[in-house]
């Protein structure tokens, strides 16, 4: 055999390692949270006899946790992309919340049940430690950003602080209910929505409400202070 075979090879393992490692704990993360998994439950999940696999292959946890966000940005990124320029220059606020959430909803249908990354999310979202990652990652999206600025265009009258708020909102929203379905998919409990596409659509539908609802009048600073 010769050397450039061998090390074919070897990088064919690496790549095979490195992939047990991203699914088992991406699985893990989900169902029971970054912090409470170790390297060695994440290593034996994955079939590795070495319990320093994980740590020579990704490095730390939040080394690790990056590594799986990217696995599947990609992928979405080229979602939400077309999606963005099928919605060209629409003023029409539907149409922009449904380039932040078909993405998403498209992608774990593409994958087939059971998938984790919707819970793995959710997880990391209410990590303090590693939310960072998750939003650094979404804020490195071309397509993302593009998306929020015209959706911020079709709302010119909705205050800073308002819009501010809602988006915290909507991405709790998002976050969180794609989170469940998911997980009531991967237990085959029943679901409100059929199909991922119709769940999009019903989760359309109540950030389209919520980003239009009506702002109640800003009560005096010195209330908000107390």
């Amino acid at each position: 055999m010769t050397s450039e075979a061998t090390g074919t090879g070897r990088s064919g393992r690496t790549r095979s390692t490195r992939e047990l490692i991203l699914v088992a704990a991406e699985r893990l993360f989900a169902e029971h949270g970054v912090i409470a998994v170790s390297h060695r439950q994440i290593s034996e999940a994955a079939g590795q006899g070495n319990n320093a696999a994980v740590s020579y292959h990704f490095g730390t946890k939040a080394d690790l946790v990056r590594a799986i966000a990217r696995k599947h940005s990609a992928p979405i990124e080229e979602i939400r992309r077309r999606a963005a320029d099928e919605a060209g220059d629409s003023a029409d606020v539907r149409d922009w919340i449904a380039c932040l959430v078909r993405p998403m909803a498209e992608h774990l249908d593409a994958l087939g049940s059971p998938t984790w990354f919707a819970r793995f999310g959710a997880q990391v979202m209410t990590d303090p430690t590693f939310r960072p990652i998750m939003i650094d990652e979404s804020l490195s999206s071309p397509s993302l950003v593009r998306i929020v600025e015209a959706l911020n265009r079709c709302l010119p009258d909705l205050p800073p602080e308002v819009r501010a708020e809602r988006g915290d909102m909507a991405r709790q929203l998002i976050v969180h209910t794609v989170g469940e379905r998911e997980r009531s998919l991967a237990e085959d409990t029943t679901t409100p929505r059929y199909t991922w596409n119709s769940a999009a659509a019903g989760l359309i539908d109540a950030l389209t409400g919520m980003w239009l609802a009506p702002v109640s009048p800003a009560e005096p600073r010195e209330k908000e202070e107390r």
